[in-house]
């Protein structure tokens, strides 16, 4: 697999729980006829000295130096079928093992080694799966067992409250004329994409966790169960 996309500003590898880190990097995409520039997250985890990377993000290298010296990265994980440009990069550069749910969307040439599946096999331990059931496209949310519950979403879950420097100020504009900076909310390109019901969020309202890291916004830290479960009762009345 040749002609990767190049690598765009992102921030430093930040650790944001033990052996847990966050980075924030930039994506543009065409959205609803128009073009937009915005951030985007990948989480790391660390599991002795092995490395699994989720929602992928492509670094630059002294980036690719910072996560080398992390550890060895083993695992790459698609758990939104609306991300994944980079995952090819990875799986490339690192020869990792490639995790993704049935049904994704994968890119000419990237061949899924492992399904990710809720009563299957996990890319490492002290983690479950949880699968949206309703969704017109793939999408899980990752449970790492650890500081009382993270959740390591795509963009079922997000968090932005408000926009960072890798946002276009144009991007800004239409965002917050739609809405999309609020405090544990759904993701809006997501819900008009995937159509999500209510059932899938009454069952997601029985998950135990403290803290959410995902995709698009900042980690929510020790009350991310009850702000989400605001939002699903705000916005599916359950």
């Amino acid at each position: 697999m040749t002609g990767f996309p190049d690598a765009m500003p992102h921030s430093a590898i930040d650790e944001v729980f033990p052996d847990v880190f966050f980075v924030t990097g930039t994506m543009k995409n065409e959205f609803f006829g128009s073009m937009w520039q915005f951030s985007r997250n990948m989480i790391v985890i660390r599991e002795g000295d092995k490395l699994t990377i989720v929602n992928s993000v492509r670094l630059d290298e002294p980036g690719l130096a910072a996560l080398d010296a992390l550890g060895t990265l083993v695992n790459v994980v698609r758990i939104g079928d609306m991300h994944g440009i980079d995952d090819p990069f990875y799986v490339d550069r690192y020869a990792t093992t490639f995790w993704a749910l049935p049904g994704m969307n994968i890119e000419d040439g990237l061949k899924v080694d492992k399904e990710l599946t809720s009563d299957g096999e996990m890319p490492f331990g002290d983690c479950s799966l949880f699968e949206f059931k309703t969704t017109k496209r793939p999408e899980g949310i990752l449970r790492l067992n650890r500081e009382g519950g993270i959740m390591i979403a795509c963009d079922s879950l997000q968090n932005w409250v408000e926009p960072d420097e890798f946002f276009l100020d144009e991007t800004v504009a239409t965002m917050r004329e739609m809405g999309f900076f609020v405090r544990a909310n759904l993701g809006l390109a997501w819900l008009h994409a995937s159509e999500p019901q209510a059932q899938d969020f009454v069952r997601l309202k029985e998950v135990p966790y403290r803290h959410a890291l995902c995709g698009h916004g900042s980690p929510l830290r020790d009350t991310a169960r009850e702000d989400y479960n605001a939002t699903f009762a705000r916005m599916f009345g359950v």
